[in-house]
C-alpha cells in the first residue's frame, strides 16, 4: 500500500515544516502551509463530490494553485487534467467532453475562454475560479479552502492509479489524454533526481508552463519530491529570468528552446550574476547548437535532454562532461530506462544506422484516456514506440534525427530536417528555421526552408543561402525553396508547428523568395 504522490508534502511536514516550498509573486509559503492548503482543497473537492478516478481539469496560468490541485487530486486518487490556456474555446471543451470532467477550475486570465465554453453543453457539475469577482454561479476558490479541514486525508493510493492526464498537442489530429500514474511520476522524479544529483538545497524556477509535462515534471515536481523550493512565474520574461536566478540563488532551469534563445538575447546578459545556476536543462524541441554554446561558454552547465508526454516524459539526457564533445547529441538514458532503435522490421539497426527510439520503464504511460486502438499502436510488449527517428554512435550515445512524419524523401534520399536546420542556424543572420518537405515532381519531394532574421533589413536569397551551405551538406539536403518570415508558427511548448507550414504550402498560400 501507498498514498500515492500526494504523502510527499505530509512526509515533509514531518521533517521539516518550516522549510520553503513555493513562492509565487509575494505569496510565499512553508511545507507546512502548501500541505495545509492541499489539503483544505482535498476537502473541498470532496464536499464537491470528488471521488477516486473522477477528472479535475484546471485552465490557468503558472502559479501555486496549480501545484495545489495536482496534490489535492493525487491525496483523492482523482485524475489532474490541466489544459493549454492558448487553446481556443472549442479545443478545451474538446477536452472537457473527452476526459469526462466534471469539474473546472479558472482564473482571471481564462475567463474569456471559460464564458465561451459555458456555451457549450457539458458535463461540468462545479465551475471554480480563483480571483475576487466569480460568476454569480461558481465557487470562489479561496472560500473553499477557508471553509475546510487541513486534515490529513487517508485514502488507499496505489502506485497503478492514474494521477493525471496530460493531453498531447495534437500537431496530428485530435489531442490524446496520455495516463500517467503516481507510479509514472515517481520514476519519473527518482531518475532526474539520481541523474542530475537534486538535493533538498536545490531551488528551481518554474517558468515553462505547468500544463506541459516539462514545466511540471521535469524539476517542479521533482524538487517537492526531495523537499527543494519552487520558484513560480506565471509568464516568462528573459531580464525577470535573470534577476530571479540572481537574486533567488536558482539551481535549476529548465526552459524550451525558443526561451533559451530569448535569455541569450538580453543585451547586456553578462551584467547579471547567473553562477547559482548549476544545472541548466533545454527540452520540447531540438535545441539550436549556437544556444548550447552560448551558454558552454559562459561556465553555465548546459544539459539538452529527450522527452515526450507518454514517457513522464524522461528518456535521456546528455550528461555535462560529454556536452561539448557529443554537442548535438541528447546523450545516455537514466538507469531505470531501456532503449532500443529499431527498422520497420523491428529489428535492431546497427551503429550508426537510423531507426524509430523504443523506451521501456516504470515511467511510461499507462495508456491513452478512452482510446484502446492508439494505446496497442503506440506500447507493444512494454515498450513505447515514439515515432522518433534516432541512431547509436560507437558509444552508445542517442542522436534524434528527426521525427518520422518530417523525414523528407527526395530522389530516394532520407534528408533529416535537423541536420539542415542546425548547419542553419550557424548562418549569422538566422534566428530561427524549419524544414519541410514540398511535393516536387521530378524528386517526390524537395527541401523547403522557412526562416526568420535577426535583421529584416538583411535579407538574403535562395542562392546565397546555398552557397552558405556549400561543403557543409549534400547537395541534395539543401533548400530549393526559401521563405523570409517575421515569425515562425510555434505551440505553447516551443515546438516549431510544421504542420501549418506544411499546410499553407500545400494550399499554395506562400509566395517564395528566389
Amino acid at each position: 500500500m501507498t498514498n500515492g504522490i500526494g504523502s510527499w508534502l505530509r512526509k515533509h511536514c514531518e521533517r521539516d515544516e518550516d522549510k520553503l516550498a513555493i513562492v509565487f509573486k509575494d505569496k510565499r509559503f512553508t511545507y507546512q502551509q502548501f500541505n495545509d492548503r492541499v489539503n483544505q482543497l482535498s476537502h473541498s473537492f470532496l464536499d464537491l463530490g470528488v471521488r477516486k478516478g473522477d477528472r479535475v481539469t484546471a485552465l490557468l496560468y503558472n502559479s501555486n494553485e496549480m501545484l495545489e490541485i495536482l496534490f489535492a487530486c493525487a491525496k483523492l486518487g482523482a485524475i489532474f487534467v490541466p489544459v493549454n490556456y492558448r487553446l481556443s474555446p472549442e479545443e478545451v471543451e474538446y477536452i472537457v467532453a473527452d476526459s469526462g470532467t466534471h469539474h473546472f477550475i479558472y482564473d482571471e486570465k481564462t475567463k474569456p475562454i471559460v464564458d465561451s465554453l459555458r456555451k457549450y453543453k457539458t458535463r461540468i457539475t462545479d465551475f471554480i475560479y480563483i480571483g475576487e469577482y466569480p460568476h454569480k454561479m461558481d465557487h470562489k476558490y479561496e472560500n473553499l479552502l477557508r471553509n475546510s479541514s487541513n486534515e490529513e486525508p487517508s485514502y488507499e493510493i496505489n502506485h497503478d492509479d492514474i494521477v493525471m492526464m496530460m493531453y498531447t498537442s495534437g500537431t496530428t489530429g485530435r489531442p490524446k489524454g496520455a495516463m500517467l500514474s503516481h507510479g509514472n511520476i515517481q520514476w519519473n522524479t527518482i531518475n532526474y533526481i539520481t541523474f542530475l544529483s537534486l538535493v533538498k538545497d536545490d531551488t528551481t524556477f518554474t517558468v515553462a508552463p505547468l500544463f506541459h509535462v516539462g514545466g511540471l515534471n521535469i524539476f517542479t515536481v521533482p524538487m517537492l519530491y526531495i523537499g527543494g523550493t519552487v520558484f513560480i512565474d506565471d509568464q516568462f520574461d528573459p531580464r525577470r529570468t535573470l534577476e530571479t536566478i540572481e537574486n533567488e540563488n536558482i539551481t535549476t532551469l529548465f526552459l524550451v528552446p525558443a526561451m533559451w534563445q530569448a535569455l541569450s538575447e538580453v543585451t547586456n546578459f553578462d551584467d547579471y550574476e547567473t553562477s547559482s545556476l548549476r544545472l541548466s536543462l533545454s527540452g520540447g524541441a531540438p535545441c539550436p547548437i549556437t544556444i548550447i554554446e552560448f551558454f558552454q561558454k559562459r561556465k553555465v552547465k548546459f544539459y539538452e535532454g529527450f522527452g515526450l508526454t507518454e514517457a513522464s516524459p524522461f528518456v535521456c539526457l546528455l550528461d555535462s562532461k560529454s556536452a561539448i564533445r557529443k554537442n548535438g547529441s541528447v546523450g545516455k538514458p537514466p538507469v531505470h530506462i531501456d532503449v532500443r532503435i529499431v527498422d520497420p522490421n523491428n529489428y535492431d539497426v546497427p551503429t550508426g544506422e537510423v531507426g524509430e527510439l523504443l523506451v521501456k520503464g516504470p515511467n511510461v504511460m499507462a495508456g491513452y484516456w478512452n482510446k484502446p486502438d492508439a494505446t496497442r499502436e503506440t506500447i507493444k510488449d512494454g515498450w513505447l514506440y515514439t515515432g522518433d527517428l534516432a541512431k547509436f554512435d560507437e558509444e552508445g550515445f542517442i542522436y534524434i534525427v528527426d521525427r518520422k512524419k518530417d523525414m523528407i524523401i527526395t530522389g530516394g534520399e532520407n534528408v533529416y530536417p535537423i541536420e539542415v536546420e542546425q548547419s542553419l542556424y550557424r548562418h549569422p543572420n538566422i534566428k530561427e528555421v524549419a524544414i519541410i518537405g514540398y511535393p516536387d515532381k521530378k524528386w517526390g519531394e524537395s527541401v523547403k526552408a522557412v526562416v526568420s532574421l535577426h535583421d529584416d533589413t538583411k535579407p538574403f536569397t535562395l542562392e546565397e543561402l546555398r552557397e552558405f551551405l556549400d561543403g557543409k551538406l549534400a547537395r541534395y539536403k539543401m533548400p530549393k525553396k526559401l521563405k523570409i518570415v517575421s515569425a515562425l508558427p510555434r505551440n505553447a511548448t516551443g515546438k516549431i508547428l510544421k504542420t501549418v507550414l506544411r499546410r499553407l504550402e500545400q494550399e499554395n498560400e506562400t509566395k517564395y523568395v528566389k
